[in-house]
């Protein structure tokens, strides 16, 4: 077996120095099994995406260094392409990679790398632009921008403390949501468009979700009491919130989220990143991505 050559596109600010700890010794580990690797450092998502398809245009295995943003972006880069993703997971939340139960570990990840076949699974295009895990509108985007914003707190503490001021500060949102066709009205706290089960630093909010089915998990969680908004983030942890009245999971190929109200203005999230407001429209990109997973 010819030994392959990787691109390793790396978030320089991912996770702090958490990026140049897990690819010190991986690139060592590959480079000892005969691999060539190239770094290249991303100066931003655009840069990113760039770089990626440079590396899939000279026939690369291209590696997503850093966090669901950066994952996000150099798989997105390459769905729908004969090109192949690795992910190397390095950021904050590394939920896209928890799905698919990518190794963190230098040996057993350089093994997948060197040696895994690749492995084809769905994404999700959003206005366009195309996302690995979640597409997001509610009370957790505006976590996320919480989080995105904090400069003490990193990981899953700076999204929990997003969250407790977004919830503080949240006024119910009426929705409008077409799942194929079929239009959905409730206020509530968020509509999440879930290809991944994880999102939000390994919160298991579509615990039935699959990567390789064709179909978004469309998680609603309605109106009610702030305490219970509260009691779904400690579920989350299992997925046992779906079990309660006020969560509901849709699914479908196609997805519109939409505000009724026309005075209200609200974020999207995706893959960590906040590409822009709602309204949003989401559709599965069946088998667009090839990945090196188990």
């Amino acid at each position: 077996m010819t030994p392959r050559v990787f691109t390793a596109v790396v978030n320089p600010t991912a996770g702090g120095s958490a990026s140049a700890a897990t690819l010190i010794p991986l690139a060592r580990a590959l480079r000892e099994a005969g691999a060539e690797l190239v770094v290249e450092y991303s100066r931003g998502l655009e840069h990113a995406t760039a770089l990626a398809r440079g590396a899939a245009d000279a026939g690369h295995v291209v590696l997503g260094v850093g966090g669901d943003g950066m994952v996000g972006t150099v798989g997105g880069a390459l769905a729908g392409t004969d090109a192949v993703l690795g992910i190397v997971p390095a950021g904050r939340g590394n939920d896209f990679a928890r799905q698919l139960g990518i190794p963190s570990e230098p040996s057993a990840l350089a093994e997948l790398l060197l040696r895994g076949e690749p492995r084809a699974v769905d994404a999700i295009e959003a206005n366009g632009v195309p996302v690995l895990g979640s597409v997001y509108a509610g009370v957790d985007a505006v976590a996320n921008l919480n989080a995105n914003r904090s400069r003490w707190l990193r990981g899953s503490a700076s999204y929990y403390v997003g969250a407790l001021r977004a919830v503080a500060a949240w006024k119910p949102a009426r929705y409008r949501v077409t799942v194929d066709g079929a239009e959905h009205r409730f206020r509530g706290y968020t509509v999440v468009a879930a290809n991944s089960g994880y999102y939000g630093f390994g919160r298991h909010v579509a615990p039935d979700a699959s990567v390789d089915d064709g179909l978004l998990d469309v998680v609603v969680v309605k109106h009610g009491p702030k305490p219970l908004f509260f009691a779904v983030m400690r579920e989350l942890a299992d997925g046992s919130h779906v079990r309660r009245d006020q969560v509901e999971v849709l699914r479908g190929r196609e997805v519109r989220i939409e505000l009724d109200d026309p005075d209200r203005v609200l974020p999207y999230g995706a893959d960590g990143e906040l590409p822009g407001e709602l309204p949003v429209t989401a559709r599965v990109l069946p088998g667009a991505l090839r990945v090196l997973a188990p």
